[in-house]
C-alpha cells in the first residue's frame, strides 16, 4: 500500500531559525536511523527546530510546492482572503490559490486544500516522534520536558486548524459527534479513521493541559512555543468551543503574566515584522538564507515588498471596516484611503497605489525584498478573547474594561465603552477584525460564530468582486465553509470514512 498522505514522515533535521546556512545537515534524513536521531536531547532538539522551520518554509519538491504557500503564514493569508476584510484590486494568481473564491475548500484535488491537510499532519507526525522517543534519549529531564511541552503545543496547534477546516463548527452543549479528522497520536498509527469533532477538541485540550503543566517559561527565541503560547492557544480554542470561563481564565493568565505587553503606538507602526516587538508571543523568524524571496508571507502582504505581485497588487482593507476605525486610533494609519506620493511613499515608481491600501506590514530589512518575522500569536489577541468571552457570558462591566485595556493603547483619547448586549459584542468584534487584519482569523470567526460572508456592504464598498471570482456572499452555515477531505487521502486511507458533504 502506498504511503498514506497524513503519515508521510518529514523528520527534517534542520537548523534553528537563528543559525547560519553552513550548519545545515545535508545527509538525507531517510539514511539516518531513528536511534541516532533521537539518541540525545540535542539531536531531538534539531528535529524540533526542523518542525519550526517547516512551519515557515515553502518546500521546493514538485509534490509539495504550492505557489504562495510559505508554511503556516501562507495558510493564514489564504484564510484571511476567505473573509471580507482583506482583498486586492484585481484577479491575480492570488485568486487562483482558491481560498478567496471558495474553490479550494470544495475541491478535493485542489493544491491549496491538499497543502493545508499535509502541512498540519506533517507537524503532527513529527511531534509524535518526539513525544514517543524523547524519554529514552540521553539528556537532562529539563531538556526532555522542554521538548515535550513544545511538541504537545505544536500538535494541539495543528489539530486546532484541521478540525476547523475539515469539521463543521463546534457547538457548546451539543454532542458534536459530526466527523472531524483522524487522530494520529503515535508513530505506529496508520490508516486511522476520522473521529468526532468532540474527540479532536478533547485531544487538543489534553495536549495543551500537558504542555501547560510542564510550565516551560524560557525559550531560545520566539519561534519556539512556551507556557504562554500554550495558554494563549488554550484560550483561543476555548473561545472557539464557546467555553467562555476557560477562555477568560487562560487569556487573563497570559495578560496578567506581563511577559508580552501591548506595543507602544510607535512600535505599532514599525511594520509587524520583528520578533522584538513586545506583543509577539510566537512567530516565524526566517533568516535571509531561509527566506523565500517571491513566495514568502511578506512577499504577499508587505506594501514595500519588491516583488512583481506587491508592486502591482497591494493588499487593501474593506472600506466598510476602515470607516469604523476611530479618527485618533493608531490603527487608522495602517491603511490609506487616498494614497499619494506625499502621504504614501513607495520604494520605486514601479509600485502601484490603490485606495485603502495597507501599510500594516512592511519588510524587515532594507535591501531584502520580502523578509520579516511572521506573527503566529500576539498578546493583543488575548485582550480581544478576554473581552469577547466576558461579553458573551453576560459580564458586561468586565467586558467593557477588557476592551478598554486594548483600545486605550491604540487610541490615547479613547473612553471606555458604555455599550451593552449585542452592541458591545459588535464593538468588540469590529476591534477584532481591525486588530487582527491579515493574521488569519476572519474566516475562522465567521465559521465559529455561524455568520454569513458578506462582501457587498452598503456605503459604497471598495471590494473588487472580480478578485474573488464574483463570490460576494455566502449564507451562514453554507457547505462552502467546510473543506473536503483531500482526494489523495481518500484514495490512500481505506478507513478514512465518508467524504464531507
Amino acid at each position: 500500500m502506498k504511503k498514506i498522505l497524513i503519515f508521510a514522515v518529514l523528520l527534517v533535521v534542520l537548523i534553528a531559525p537563528s543559525c547560519k546556512k553552513e550548519y545545515l545537515q545535508t545527509q538525507p534524513t531517510n539514511q539516518v536511523s531513528l536511534e541516532e536521531i533521537f539518541s540525545t536531547t540535542t539531536n531531538a532538539t534539531s528535529v524540533l527546530n526542523g518542525i519550526y522551520s517547516y512551519m515557515f518554509t515553502r518546500t521546493t519538491a514538485t509534490t509539495t510546492n504550492v505557489q504562495g504557500k510559505p508554511g503556516v503564514g501562507g495558510i493564514l493569508l489564504g484564510i484571511d482572503f476567505m473573509g471580507e476584510d482583506l482583498h486586492q484590486a484585481a484577479a491575480t494568481w492570488f485568486t487562483s490559490t482558491g481560498e478567496g473564491n471558495y474553490v479550494a475548500p470544495r475541491n478535493d484535488t485542489h493544491p491549496s486544500n491538499t497543502y493545508y491537510y499535509r502541512t498540519f499532519y506533517r507537524m503532527i507526525n513529527n511531534a509524535n516522534y518526539l513525544l514517543e522517543y524523547i524519554d529514552a534519549a540521553t539528556g537532562s529531564d529539563a531538556d526532555k520536558n522542554r521538548i515535550k511541552a513544545e511538541a504537545y503545543t505544536i500538535r494541539a496547534y495543528a489539530y486546532s486548524y484541521l478540525v476547523q477546516f475539515y469539521g463543521t463548527r463546534y457547538i457548546a452543549g451539543a454532542p458534536n459527534n459530526q466527523l472531524g479528522v483522524p487522530l494520529v497520536l503515535k508513530v505506529a498509527d496508520v490508516a486511522m479513521p476520522r473521529v468526532s469533532v468532540e474527540q479532536v477538541y478533547a485531544q487538543i485540550i489534553s495536549d495543551l493541559d500537558k504542555a501547560i503543566a510542564l510550565n516551560l517559561t524560557t525559550k531560545v527565541n520566539k519561534t519556539h512555543a512556551d507556557v504562554w503560547v500554550a495558554k494563549g492557544l488554550r484560550a483561543r480554542v476555548a473561545l472557539t468551543m464557546q467555553d467562555y470561563p476557560n477562555a477568560i481564565k487562560y487569556a487573563k493568565e497570559v495578560i496578567d503574566g506581563g511577559r508580552y505587553p501591548l506595543m507602544s503606538q510607535a512600535d505599532y507602526q514599525i511594520g509587524f515584522n520583528n520578533n522584538t516587538l513586545s506583543e509577539f508571543m510566537w512567530c516565524a523568524m526566517p533568516t535571509t538564507e531561509q527566506g523565500d524571496t517571491f513566495g514568502s508571507f511578506y512577499a504577499q502582504i508587505a506594501y514595500n515588498a519588491n516583488t512583481t505581485y506587491m508592486r502591482g497588487t497591494p493588499k487593501m482593507i474593506n472600506k466598510a471596516l476602515y470607516d469604523q476605525i476611530g479618527a485618533n486610533d493608531v490603527r487608522k494609519k495602517m491603511w490609506e484611503p487616498s494614497p499619494t506620493a506625499a502621504n504614501f511613499p513607495l520604494p520605486t515608481t514601479a509600485f502601484t497605489r490603490r485606495a485603502y491600501m495597507s501599510r500594516k506590514f512592511s519588510v524587515k530589512t532594507v535591501g531584502d525584498p520580502s523578509l520579516g518575522d511572521v506573527p503566529w500569536m500576539r498578546s493583543a489577541e488575548m485582550h480581544l478573547i478576554l473581552a469577547e468571552a466576558y461579553a458573551r457570558s453576560g459580564q458586561t462591566a468586565l467586558a467593557q474594561s477588557a476592551l478598554f485595556a486594548l483600545v486605550s493603547k491604540r487610541d490615547l483619547t479613547a473612553v471606555q465603552s458604555t455599550k451593552t448586549g449585542t452592541a458591545l459584542t459588535d464593538e468588540i468584534m469590529i476591534n477584532r477584525r481591525v486588530e487582527l487584519w491579515g493574521e488569519g482569523f476572519r474566516y475562522l470567526d465567521l465559521k465559529r460564530l455561524n455568520l454569513p460572508l458578506d462582501r457587498s456592504t452598503a456605503n459604497v464598498p471598495n471590494y473588487v468582486s472580480a478578485s474573488v471570482s464574483e463570490v460576494v456572499s455566502i449564507p451562514a452555515g453554507d457547505p462552502r465553509f467546510l473543506f473536503l477531505i483531500p482526494r489523495d487521502e481518500l484514495n490512500a486511507n481505506p478507513n478514512i470514512g465518508p467524504q464531507n458533504p
